[in-house]
């Protein structure tokens, strides 16, 4: 299983702002020049880490972004969730366990593969953000 860049690059960002939970807002031009990553590209996963209520904006000369909340109520799998839209590793499988390919089942790799993708989820919800600083 691989992750896009959107994880990576959102992890990195999330972790940036969770340094500074209780400090001031942080610009996107700073993450993107400290993490090395585009801001056009940080721009567009910020909007959805907003939508999401994860991160909120602020305006003005210090504005710039910050947590929603606190880091240790934010896990890893909201945040990955909310940038790639779905974590279900397996195709054939949606992320409440449903197969959704011709065999129906039949092929004998249903029951471990959803398995694994509980256990991949159970452990990306385990994880808060705060464990990563």
């Amino acid at each position: 299983m691989q992750f896009s860049t959107r994880t990576t690059y959102g992890l990195r960002a999330m972790i940036k702002l969770a340094k500074n939970s209780q400090k001031i807002s942080i610009s996107l031009s700073s993450i993107a020049r400290d993490e090395n990553i585009s801001q056009k590209y940080l721009e567009r996963l910020f909007a959805k880490l907003k939508r999401a209520n994860l991160v909120m904006a602020e305006r003005g000369i210090a504005g710039g972004y910050r947590l929603a909340r606190n880091p240790d109520r934010i896990t890893i799998y909201d945040i990955i969730k909310t940038l790639e839209g779905r974590i279900a590793p397996f195709y054939c499988l949606s992320e409440d366990g449903k197969v959704s390919c011709a065999s129906k089942r039949k092929c004998g790799a249903v029951e471990v593969l959803f398995k694994v993708q509980q256990a991949v989820n159970s452990t990306l919800k385990s994880i808060k953000l705060s464990d990563l600083l």
